[in-house]
């Protein structure tokens, strides 16, 4: 392979698609990103058009590929996407209604319901190596069968976020094995559908796409498709990850002790391990890594940097103003010290995940006063969502897996104001490398170079990531969070109790 190959990473993720293209430095050259909407249509509900996030992907790669040197010099490409989202297909293919994402919280029911059928909790766990919980794609696909029969009945397949873009593409029904680990219905020790799940279910096996481990080729582009985008007929599009997971890739999470702090729409906490963890107590989220000879950790929390846009969002919502940005609203935050003068901010917006399993958990702004300004709120809503991570790194901990350093991502880590919090919130030194900001399109990226023998592992890929940034901790600041983290990891226990008066307000 030259020096002079080039690898797209396309990632669609939850408000955006993004695509970068990597050289075999592991250098990125060239990035293109597209918005499309989110529709919540009811409370807890989230869904896009799958066909937004194709035209957004053509969109992206053609523009990347624009310069003869970039589009020519491509020779491979790997696929990223939001996990868990239930595409929904007839016998042509054709989208039966608009996917139901991650962060959608409708099918509560269903989830027991098929976790009753399996054997009740611990079968699950045995089953899976995860809890049944409403985020992963087994409790959507109920719900249909349930609430929309007739789109149901006319289900031929199903497919992940990322998976859609890869039909598109090659015409192929493929998903790979981080992305099924995500779905409620694989065996993630043993990598493969859990025929268990799939009965308990009650889905038709047939409707399931081809696992493959994330670096094998799954498919040449059509002809018609590679005219489109600008591109070489002979390209490879390989298995991919699901964006949490390759993410973790993306950071080069490599020596014991490094935990990957991914800080986008959701947060994500992740280690990788070479055993497949014992989650008994199914408190964090196992996956198949991007390495058929690895699996990842994980917890996940629902908001992240997504509260701070939802706030952002709300703010540009007053009459008369000019739309303000996010580095705006944080620079807000900058003169307000540590702790926010005591206002707390459960990050449950979306109800929670981890380290929390609440899918009807709602967010609060508690410790309010006449004294506290919206620089205030904005301090307590980022420290709220860092706080709530740190939670997660206390389950690891009883996990045995350590925290001695965190490697820092997403979109949100742009902003060096994050990073001296997170170093500040956790008490470790926090470091960015070049590329990992770029998200699951680089990790993705990686894995296609990977599969088309540009690298020959990721530990090869690791040799070109320097660390870009160091943030270590104020010590006065860190013990200052040390005390305020004594308080807030008590804080859902406190609200617990409120919920069901909440959803009783809200008629649900």
């Amino acid at each position: 392979m030259t020096t002079s190959a080039l690898h797209l990473g396309v990632d669609i993720g939850t408000s955006s698609c993004k695509v970068v293209a990597v050289d075999a430095a592991g250098a990125v050259v060239a990035t293109a990103s597209g918005e499309y909407p989110l529709n919540s249509p009811r409370p807890g509900w989230s869904e896009q058009d799958p066909a937004e996030w194709w035209a957004a992907t053509v969109d992206c790669i053609r523009k990347v590929v624009a310069s003869p040197r970039i589009g020519s010099a491509v020779v491979a490409i790997g696929l990223s996407g939001q996990m868990h989202g239930l595409v929904a297909l007839d016998d042509r293919d054709e989208v039966l209604r608009p996917a139901i994402l991650w962060n959608d919280q409708r099918c509560a029911a269903e989830c027991e319901e098929i976790t009753e059928s399996a054997g009740g909790p611990a079968a699950v766990l045995r089953a899976t190596g995860n809890r049944l919980i409403t985020g992963f794609t087994a409790g959507k696909i109920a719900w249909l069968r349930t609430h929309e029969p007739e789109s149901f009945a006319k289900i031929a397949r199903i497919l992940n976020p990322k998976d859609y873009l890869r039909l598109r593409m090659t015409g192929r029904h493929v998903t790979d094995v981080s992305d099924a680990s995500g779905t409620g219905l694989f065996d993630v020790a043993e990598r493969r559908w859990s025929h268990s799940m799939v009965t308990a279910s009650g889905i038709d096996a047939a409707i399931l796409p081809t696992v493959v481990e994330s670096s094998v080729a799954t498919g040449r582009l059509l002809p018609e498709v590679a005219r489109e985008l600008g591109l070489s007929g002979d390209i490879q599009v390989y298995g991919g990850g699901g964006d949490a997971v390759v993410q973790t890739a993306s950071m080069g999470i490599a020596r014991p002790g490094d935990i990957g702090i991914t800080v986008g729409t959701a947060g994500v906490v992740a280690a990788v391990s070479p055993t497949c963890p014992d989650n008994t107590a199914g408190s964090v989220q196992v996956s198949c890594y991007n390495s058929a000879d690895q699996w990842h950790i994980m917890g996940v929390s629902l908001s992240a940097a997504g509260a701070l846009q939802w706030l952002t969002d709300v703010l540009n919502q007053l009459p008369g103003g000019s739309q303000i940005g996010i580095p705006a609203v944080i620079d807000l935050a900058k003169d307000i010290p540590p702790g926010a003068d005591g206002l707390l901010f459960p990050p449950y917006l979306a109800g929670e995940r981890s380290p929390h399993y609440a899918p009807t958990a709602t967010a609060a702004l508690v410790g309010l006063t006449r004294m506290h300004s919206l620089g205030h709120i904005v301090r307590a809503v980022i420290e709220g969502v860092l706080l709530n991570m740190r939670e997660i790194l206390e389950t690891f901990a009883r996990l045995g897996i350590p925290c001695e350093r965190i490697v820092a991502s997403g979109g949100a880590t742009r902003n060096p104001f994050w990073l001296q919090t997170m170093a500040d919130v956790f008490g470790v030194e926090v470091v960015t490398r070049p590329g990992s900001s770029e998200g699951g399109a680089y990790g993705a990226a990686l894995v296609a170079g990977i599969g088309a023998g540009t690298w020959e592992s990721f530990e090869d890929v690791y040799r070109h990531l320097q660390v870009s940034s160091h943030f270590r901790p104020d010590r006065t600041a860190a013990e200052r969070y040390d005390q305020i983290f004594a308080g807030y990891r008590n804080l859902y226990d406190h609200l617990g109790g409120i919920y069901d008066d909440i959803e009783t307000a809200r008629g649900s």
